[in-house]
């Protein structure tokens, strides 16, 4: 996928408007853009769907397929969500999470592993605004942020971007397509960055009840 993202080659193009994509699932999300036809049918219920996504999901319904596994449990489940929420279950087993970045663990072992994450020497430093980083490649990619270089374009829209990474999380605002979920609440995200902003707030919440 990180390849295909980079090719000029742009070979699906929009009867409707004449505009071209590289890739036949971006076709189909601008196609959206010009109707509101659902375009994907159940061929067992015969129910349609306006992404392949829920389609996909759907079909679970009819195979039994279970791809979302429970690591602590066990337990199987078709639909992210479903699995999302069913780890609310075991939260109360996670007394542990990182002060850093929020993250839960159930083993201490894996806690302490964890943090070595957060205490890797960065050597790497940006002479621009005094950022450091671990590698000389997270270092270049962070210098086009001052020097205002945008090589990266989403088809679908036109935006530009200064990296692969921050393009992927963008096309995902076009797909819906949301990976990241919180454990707590269930809320699912784009990116890992909105994910782990998004559970200070429970950490915040938890340490501001006081027990007097």
């Amino acid at each position: 996928t990180h390849k295909i993202l980079h090719t000029r080659d742009k070979l699906f193009h929009c009867e409707i408007c004449g505009k071209s994509f590289s890739l036949k699932s971006f076709l189909l999300i601008h196609i959206n853009s010009h109707t509101s036809e659902k375009h994907f049918n159940c061929d067992i219920c015969d129910k349609t769907f306006t992404q392949k996504a829920q389609l996909v999901t759907h079909l679970r319904s009819h195979t039994g397929e279970k791809p979302y596994h429970c690591e602590i449990c066990g337990k199987s489940f078709s639909d992210n969500s479903f699995f999302s929420n069913h780890k609310k279950v075991h939260l109360s087993e996670k007394s542990l999470h990182c002060e850093i970045c929020g993250r839960y663990f159930v083993h201490n072992g894996d806690l302490t592993k964890h943090k070595k994450i957060h205490r890797v020497e960065k050597t790497f430093l940006c002479q621009v605004c005094g950022k450091s980083f671990c590698s000389g490649r997270q270092l270049i990619r962070h210098k086009r942020i001052h020097f205002g270089e945008k090589n990266f374009d989403c088809e679908i829209c036109g935006k530009s971007f200064v990296n692969n990474c921050h393009l992927i999380v963008h096309i995902r605002t076009h797909t819906g397509e949301k990976p990241y979920c919180c454990e707590t609440c269930v809320k699912s995200f784009v990116s890992k960055g909105q994910l782990t902003k998004h559970k200070q707030t429970h950490i915040i919440g938890k340490t501001s009840h006081c027990e007097t």
